[in-house]
């Protein structure tokens, strides 16, 4: 089975281009690469330490068309694909090997306020406590409402 998921931020924004498909139409192929955080422990005993891989994503049709619109540097996204690997010679005549993921499935992983680091979005408020309210933190049911209450 060849499977890979991961979660990490954007580089850089999606470099995109557009190929002939097999009927004539046009397919996006989006190239980015992802930032995957490694966490270790140093040997010593120190603190741990942490650091990020870079892998090679590349997404084609639809999924090439959703990185180039939404997709920018900074992005964290969760990915889902394959690993493939390939190789080609290049202009001193050298053989050289590749490995990049090839995406199945992407989606964001914060909101986007998040990810433009403002402060919006839902966030969390502690009521004031009631003017009546014992030092158990309870008010008294007035009499008036304490007949339609389904416990007692």
């Amino acid at each position: 089975m060849n499977k890979v998921i991961l979660m990490g931020r954007l580089t850089r924004d999606p470099e995109v281009r557009y190929s002939q498909g097999q009927n004539g139409d046009q397919m996006a192929i989006a190239r980015y690469t992802l930032a995957v955080d490694r966490r270790f422990a140093r040997r010593n005993g120190g603190d741990n330490q942490q650091t990020a891989d870079f892998i090679s994503c590349v997404a084609f049709g639809r999924q090439g068309e959703f990185a180039e619109k939404y997709l920018k540097q900074g992005t964290k996204i969760a990915i889902t694909g394959r690993i493939q690997t390939g190789s080609y010679t290049n202009k001193e005549g050298q053989k050289v090997y590749t490995t990049e993921v090839v995406v199945e499935e992407q989606e964001f992983a914060e909101s986007k306020n998040a990810s433009d680091g403002s402060t919006g979005g839902y966030q969390p408020q502690t009521a004031p406590a009631p003017q009546d309210a014992s030092a158990e933190g309870f008010m008294p049911i007035p009499d008036s409402i304490e007949e339609d209450l389904p416990f007692k």
